[in-house]
């Protein structure tokens, strides 16, 4: 299997997790107002990216423990440069942190969410394409 076909690629990348080729959202700019606009198939297998309404609800957690981690790291990072970290401080650098990374954070957080439930086929070519409803 390639470095492209894996599935932390496929994850990073926000390709299909069924067949890892066709990708899940429309614009492929992260900055722009429609980085949360997501094809309803793909555009390769015709997997449907939203299987039942609410579906992306648990990627919600998958966001928070990013962020989370992001707290950890950011706060590990100001400890090293800063001799007294304060809480505005911490606050302030946390936010522009996790604003500035917001559509990369819910981008992999869907990717993430639908790639624990959608195992991967093989390559479009060699599967069957799904019917598109």
């Amino acid at each position: 299997m390639s470095q492209k076909n894996s599935l932390l690629y496929s994850i990073v990348a926000c390709k299909c997790p069924r067949c890892r080729d066709g990708n899940m959202f429309i614009e492929k700019a992260h900055y722009t107002t429609r980085f949360a606009d997501m094809h309803t198939n793909c555009p390769c297998c015709g997997q449907a990216f939203e299987p039942e309404p609410g579906y992306y609800y648990g990627a919600m957690y998958v966001s928070f423990a990013i962020n989370v981690a992001i707290f950890f790291i950011t706060l590990l990072v100001l400890y090293q440069i800063v001799e007294e970290v304060s809480v505005a401080m911490m606050a302030g650098a946390v936010a522009v942190v996790v604003v500035g990374l917001l559509p990369v954070i819910f981008r992999i957080s869907r990717s993430l969410w639908i790639s624990i439930f959608i195992r991967y086929e093989g390559a479009c070519s060699d599967i069957p394409k799904k019917n598109q409803a």
